[in-house]
C-alpha cells in the first residue's frame, strides 16, 4: 500500500500551482520554479534524470536566478529522489537544509470522524484579510519568527481559488488559538493539510484531531480521496494515530542572499 500511494503522489504531486496572479510558474528542464511567492520555490519529478556537471549547472543555475533578483529560494527534495547525491551536491552549491518532514498520506473517508472540540473553542471558515492577519500573528507566535508574508499568501490563494482554499481558525474568544487550511487542486486526488499550528498553552486538548477531521470531511464531501501532510516531528506521531500513513520525507534547502 505504501508504494502505491507513493506512486500516485509522485505522479499527482510534483507540480506547483501560484496562489495569485503576481506568483509566475516557469519550467527549467526538469524542474519547476515559482516567482513571487515571499521565497523562490524550486521541486522537480522523483528522478531529475541528470547527473554530475549536469546536474550541478542545473543548481547553480535556480541560485543564481535568485540571487540576481536579490531573494532567497527553497528546493524541496523528497528522501526517495533520484539522482541520490541531489541533497550534496545542493549543499556544495551553498543551499542549506532545514528540519526534515514526514510526508503523510490518508484516506479522507476514514479520518472525517466528527471533529471535538474543548469547551469555549470555536470553529470557523475565515477569509477577510484582519482574520488572516490574526492567523499570520498568531503562527509569528509559534514559529518564534516573522510570519507576516503569510496574511498575504492566504489572501492570494483565496481570491485565485475561493472554492480550493479553506482557511480554518479555532478561537478561544477573540484569540486565535490554532489554525490551519486546506487546498485542493481539480483534477487532483489529493487535497494538502496545510498550517495546524497551535499555540503552546493549548496544545494537547484535541484541536488539531479536530482541524484534521472538519478537513477530512470537507474533502470527503467534494469525493477527493486522500488527504495529504507534511508532517513535523510533532505531529507526525498524531496523524499516524488518526491513520494516515508515511510515505517518504521532505527536506527544504534553502540558499539565501545573506549566507
Amino acid at each position: 500500500m505504501i508504494n502505491e500511494l507513493r506512486t500516485v503522489y509522485d505522479t499527482q504531486l510534483r507540480g506547483v500551482t501560484p496562489p495569485g496572479d503576481s506568483a509566475r510558474v516557469e519550467k527549467d528542464g526538469p524542474v519547476t520554479r515559482v516567482v513571487g511567492w515571499h521565497r523562490g520555490f524550486v521541486t522537480g519529478p522523483r528522478d531529475l534524470g541528470v547527473h554530475g556537471a549536469e546536474l550541478d549547472a542545473l543548481i547553480a543555475r535556480q541560485r543564481d536566478f535568485y540571487a540576481a533578483r536579490g531573494e532567497a529560494v527553497e528546493w524541496k527534495t523528497r528522501g526517495h529522489d533520484l539522482p541520490a547525491d541531489l541533497t550534496d551536491r545542493l549543499t556544495a552549491a551553498g543551499f542549506v537544509a532545514e528540519e526534515s518532514e514526514t510526508v503523510l498520506i490518508g484516506r479522507s473517508t476514514d479520518l472525517g470522524a466528527r471533529p471535538v472540540l474543548p469547551e469555549g473553542v470555536t470553529l470557523r471558515r475565515v477569509t477577510a484579510r484582519s482574520d488572516l492577519r490574526r492567523v499570520a500573528v498568531m503562527e509569528s507566535t509559534v514559529w518564534g519568527d516573522d510570519w507576516s508574508w503569510l496574511a498575504d499568501d492566504l489572501a492570494a490563494r483565496i481570491e485565485n481559488a475561493p472554492e480550493n482554499t479553506v482557511v480554518l481558525v479555532a478561537e478561544a474568544g477573540t484569540e486565535v488559538v490554532c489554525a490551519a487550511w486546506t487546498v485542493f487542486t481539480d483534477g487532483s486526488d489529493f487535497a494538502g493539510l496545510w498550517g495546524g499550528s497551535t499555540l503552546k498553552e493549548w496544545r494537547g486538548r484535541g484541536i488539531y484531531r479536530a482541524m484534521v477531521a472538519h478537513r477530512a470531511r470537507l474533502a470527503a464531501a467534494r469525493g477527493v480521496p486522500y488527504l495529504h501532510v507534511d508532517a513535523s516531528a510533532d505531529s507526525a506521531p498524531i496523524l499516524t494515530r488518526l491513520g494516515l500513513h508515511a510515505v517518504t520525507t521532505t527536506t527544504p534547502y534553502v540558499w539565501s542572499p545573506r549566507g
